[in-house]
């Protein structure tokens, strides 16, 4: 995936709101929920792969890791 952490299965929301995209990436196995937001402009790719590195960072946080 995005860096050194398994994260398993993570269901991923897209909601455009004006000029900016709200990404909510969801991690089952954890039930761990993040939000970003990226420019409207931005691919899907792109904005999976920012939500991804967030949650990475939160599960990481979450397991004294960081």
């Amino acid at each position: 995936m995005a860096g050194d952490i398994d994260v398993g299965e993570v269901l991923f929301e897209f909601i455009r709101v004006g000029n900016a995209v709200k990404v909510t990436a969801f991690h089952v196995p954890t039930l761990t929920e993040i939000s970003i937001v990226g420019a409207r402009g931005a691919s899907e790719a792109h904005l999976k792969l920012l939500g991804l590195k967030r949650l990475e960072y939160v599960l990481a946080k979450q397991r004294g890791e960081g």
